[in-house]
Formats: C-alpha cells, structure tokens, sequence
C-alpha cells in the first residue's frame, strides 16, 4: 500500500530554518506530483506548494521566497526547506501524492 512518512519537524524560533522529508513507498514516486500542506490549530489545512514530475514547483504566496520544495526520485523523497520561519508558520505539515495520499504529519513550531 501506499506510505507517505514525513520527518525533521520540530521547534525553531523564529528566523531560523528546518528541512522536512518525506519518503515515499509504494508509489511509482518518478511519475507522481508531490505536494505539501499545513494545518494551523483551529484552521482548515492549507496547500503550501507542489512539486511536478519535471522538478517545477509552485508555491503559496504566503510562503512564495521562503521555502523550496525538491525531490530525489532516487530515494523516493520531496523535500520542503523552510527558511526565515515565522510564528504564523506553526502548524502539522503533511506531504500529499496525487492529490490522493496523505502522510501522518508533522508537527513545525516556531516560537522564541
């Protein structure tokens, strides 16, 4: 069956950086737009940005020069760095294939 696994979240203050992972299995990961979404307490999940099978992204405008999403087809892995991290960028982060699959989050909170 399909497993996404999101790893690397955690506690920064804000201005400093955290790298996600999220590695994929039983998927065809090469042929597979990757996204990433985020869910604030109190909030409905909101979509932060993709990545298409060619490497191209796009990203919210919220976090449009902050963050890049990458991906190693090699090790069935997207990436999502996150630089210059707010407050108001606290939230679980979850990784979507195909607009289908969910993984189980992870939880990113950015305070002093």
């Amino acid at each position: 069956q399909v497993q996404l696994v999101e790893s690397g979240g955690g506690l920064v203050q804000p201005g400093g950086s955290l790298r996600l992972s999220c590695a994929a299995s039983g998927i065809n990961f090469g042929l597979s737009t990757m996204g990433w979404y985020r869910q604030a307490p109190g909030k409905q999940r909101e979509w932060v940005g993709w990545i298409i099978t060619s490497g191209g992204t796009t990203y919210a405008d919220s976090v449009k020069g902050r963050f890049t999403i990458s991906r190693d087809n090699a090790k069935n892995t997207v990436y999502l760095q996150m630089n210059s991290l707010k407050p108001e960028d606290t939230a679980v982060y979850y990784c979507n294939a195909r607009s289908m699959y969910w993984g189980q989050g992870t939880q990113v909170t950015v305070s002093s």
